[in-house]
């Protein structure tokens, strides 16, 4: 084989393993945004209440974030290759199963299992890009893997709501099965094996109390709004949470290599990109998540005519990335990320203006300014996280930003939850020969756009009261999505404008 040869197998083989780690990426926003699009489906099959629904999702995103930091570390220990491989494969297989779900406890705690195959998958083979790719290749190549996340969310409601009407809700976790199976057979075997020789292996004892925190934490904000959060069983949950950070950061200081370098926390700069995914969990993934139940039980909408609704949300995200990591040449970071999270505010309050069965061409231009702007520091984001660690730390890297991520995004979503429901509550007032416990369950029915259901549980109240009270809790809470966006814009501005992302460790990442 000449040099000549063998260089341009060498390069087919980099666009093949950028190709199979860019088909997972593609997986991971499809498992979270078409899931989303199924919750009214899954909930008419099995007969549940909105509020047991939330862990369909919330089970998906903690058990991702719990471990994707462990994952991290098992990457530069054991392999890149390695755990992508054995991630790959066991969201494969679980792809298979859970779409033959028999209730609704097997299939949240199937995707329990499927978040953390998904963080093995994507510690592995982000990690895995650093080491095949460097300089302006790395770039592009972080850029092809923001795109894929991007292409991930802008299809998965559309690609849900065909599904969905098409073959049933369980056809829409089979998709991963195919993309899986194309990985493991033309990614994988032409993948090199990279790890970091001082590695020394995972954190249990930071892995345990970091998941108790996470879970009790999130536990403890679902559960308020119908205990009280001076309800006993809250306080102790909340204590709990406050005790296990504790010693997660306890055992941490202790590690001579923890899973989580606490040190970093010291650099402004490290503070302000991962406040950034915070924002964009408050600003884009609540919205996406949210919005089907609206457009469904409110709207009446069909899956599929939520799916196309959802594209001028989600289609930004497939393309800004790339257009912000390309402003950096000309604009900085923080200038950057400040206007994107001002736009997604803004998107936000018009959409608070947006009332319970307004003309569906009302929401087009919100949507698509919440996507745009949160388009823009979605792009940045992973380059400023992962540049101040050097380049065989790249696993604890990724790991660190992706818990910080989808652990806000956990939390993003129990909180507003926790608030539309709460305000929903306060909307209904007392309503006439109901207690609490009563009051609590239609407010449940009523904020997770279960209009039909509130109406068997309250008949007294005419469609257009409850339409009254829905939409000033949906109203209110998009106000404060919107003030958290705009905090962030000044918190980015603060902490990221000393330094160009363009001049980040040579490279730069998009995500999405």
């Amino acid at each position: 084989m000449t040099v000549q040869t063998a260089a341009r197998s060498g390069s087919t083989d980099k666009l093949l393993i950028l190709a199979a780690v860019c088909f997972a990426g593609l997986c991971m926003p499809l498992s979270f945004t078409a899931p989303s699009v199924a919750l009214p489906a899954i909930g008419r099959n099995f007969g549940v209440s909105p509020v047991a629904l939330g862990w369909v999702m919330n089970a998906f995103i903690l058990a991702f974030g719990s471990t994707v930091m462990a994952a991290g570390a098992l990457a530069d220990r054991y392999g890149r290759k390695r755990l992508f491989t054995i991630g790959m494969a066991a969201f494969t297989v679980i792809s298979a199963v859970i779409g033959y779900a028999p209730n609704l406890l097997v299939l949240e705690l199937l995707r329990a299992v499927q978040g953390v195959a998904a963080a093995l998958a994507m510690a592995g083979g982000a990690a895995s890009l650093a080491h095949e790719f460097d300089g302006e290749a790395r770039t592009r190549a972080y850029g092809m893997l923001g795109t894929s996340f991007g292409v991930g969310l802008a299809l998965g409601p559309v690609w849900a709501g065909y599904l969905i009407e098409t073959f049933g809700w369980r056809s829409v976790f089979l998709t991963g099965v195919a993309i899986g199976l194309l990985v493991l057979a033309f990614g994988v075997p032409r993948m090199s094996e990279s790890r970091d020789p001082d590695a020394t292996g995972v954190d249990p004892w930071g892995t345990a109390t970091f998941t108790a925190t996470l879970l009790l934490f999130t536990f403890a904000v679902m559960e308020a709004p119908h205990r009280g959060w001076s309800d006993a069983g809250v306080i102790a949950m909340l204590a709990g949470a406050a005790l296990m950070l504790g010693l997660f950061i306890l055992v941490e200081k202790l590690q001579q290599r923890p899973m989580l370098d606490l040190s970093l926390f010291a650099y402004p700069r490290f503070l302000g990109a991962q406040a950034l995914p915070l924002a964009t969990a408050f600003g884009f993934v609540v919205p996406l998540v949210i919005l089907p139940a609206r457009f469904i039980g409110a709207e009446g909408m069909t899956e599929i005519e939520v799916g196309l609704m959802l594209l001028p949300l989600c289609l930004p995200i497939a393309i800004v990335p790339l257009l912000g990591a390309f402003l950096t040449r000309w604009i900085p970071a923080a200038t950057l990320a400040a206007i994107g999270l001002t736009l997604a505010a803004a998107g936000l309050a018009w959409l608070a203006t947006v009332s319970p069965g307004s003309p569906r061409m009302a929401f087009i231009l919100p949507l698509a300014l919440i996507g745009i702007g949160s388009g823009l520091p979605w792009g940045l984001m992973d380059a400023l996280a992962v540049s101040v660690v050097p380049k065989e730390r790249a696993g604890m890297a990724t790991g660190i930003f992706s818990t910080v991520r989808v652990a806000g995004e956990a939390l993003a979503l129990a909180a507003t939850g926790a608030v539309l429901m709460g305000l929903t509550r306060a909307g209904l007032g007392p309503v006439a020969g109901r207690g609490e416990a009563q009051l609590t369950t239609l407010a449940n029915e009523l904020a997770g756009g279960g209009l039909a259901q509130a109406s068997v549980l309250a008949p007294e109240l005419s469609r257009a009261a409850m339409m009254l009270v829905y939409g000033d809790a949906y109203r209110s809470t998009l106000i404060v999505l919107a003030l958290i966006n705009l905090a962030t814009a000044v918190i980015a501005l603060l902490t990221l404008r000393p330094q160009r992302a363009a001049g980040i460790d040579g490279h730069q990442a998009c995500r999405a």
